[in-house]
Parts: C-alpha cells; structure tokens; sequence
C-alpha cells in the first residue's frame, strides 16, 4: 500500500478529497474535524454568538482569523438558511487562506431558532469551511455532510454525545454503515 493509503475501515467517509498530496484519498470525518474543534452543551441565543463560537472554535483549532471565519458564515447565511430541518443545520463557507477542508461540530443545549426548512430548532451544528478554490470538492463534502446527518440513526447518536470526547469517538467510527 502507497502512501496516503486509508484502510476501507477507516475511509468511512466516502468522500474524495485532497490532502495536500496530488493523488487522491477517502476522507474520514476525524480527517476533518480537529478533536478542539468540537463543543457539546453549548449555549447560544442565536445565529450571530454561535456563528461566532463556530469562528473560534476553528481559530483554535485550525489557525484561522475568527473575524474572517464568522463574517464568512454570515455571508453564507444571508444568501439562505443552512437549517435542513430534523434539528439539524450546515452552516458552510469558504475561507481565504484555509488549505484543506475543515469542520467544527457543536451541539447546542438548548436548541435555537435557525429558520431551518421545518421551523424547529437546531441543536446539531456541522460547521463545514472549505478553501477558496475547492469547487466541487466542497459541494462533494457538503453533500456527504448533509447525508449523514439526514440519517435518524446518526442524528440520535450525535444527540446522545454528552462530552466532546464522545463526539470524537462517534466522528471516528460512526459513519461506517452509510457507506453505501
């Protein structure tokens, strides 16, 4: 096996990315999402303060201006709401300078308000941030984002994560069975 080689077990993701090398690799969500890019419990009063946690978060996490990330978002967001109903949102946006696809995961307790397609409240949030250039590799992983989180099965899994090191270990393995 060559380099950049990820066992089937472990290429849960199914998604084709980039990883700063010239071939091709599966992609698995911990591929991702950084352990300190992830928050459970957390409380907000609304878009702006989450979306500017979600900015920190990935600063911490990723060495990204938080006022670059979190205005990103809000211009993401003005175009429409990224609340695709059950509880769940994808705000999403592509970031100048960010090399390679980035996530942050929080779960928010009490869920808000997000203009979500349902009108229910959000309380599982996939921060997806793509680099400038990344074309339909964002679209890919925003879709393969979008299918884990549409399964009840996973959504519930998530909402049972009282720790963020029990949302790592769910991010680690718990996309195995929508491979398909």
């Amino acid at each position: 096996m060559g380099p950049g080689f990820i066992p089937r077990r472990r290429a849960i993701f199914w998604g084709m990315a980039r990883l700063g090398c010239s071939r091709l690799v599966m992609v698995h969500f911990n591929d991702i999402v950084a352990p300190g890019a992830l928050a459970t419990g957390l409380s907000v009063n609304g878009k702006k303060p989450l979306f500017q946690k979600i900015a920190q978060l990935a600063a911490a996490a990723y060495r990204l201006d938080a006022d670059v990330v979190s205005e990103a978002l809000f211009e993401r967001e003005r175009l429409g709401s990224t609340g695709f109903g059950g509880g769940v949102a994808i705000p999403h946006a592509k970031i100048p300078g960010l090399e390679r696809m980035s996530g942050v995961v929080v779960l928010l307790d009490p869920p808000i308000m997000f203009d979500a397609v349902d009108e229910a409240p959000v309380d599982i949030v996939f921060g997806l941030l793509s680099p400038v250039d990344s074309g339909a590799e964002h679209l890919k992983t925003l879709a393969r984002v979008s299918r884990y989180l549409r399964d009840d099965a996973n959504v519930a899994r998530l909402r049972g994560a009282n720790s963020t090191e029990a949302l790592h270990a769910l991010l680690a393995g718990g996309e195995s069975r929508d491979a398909a």
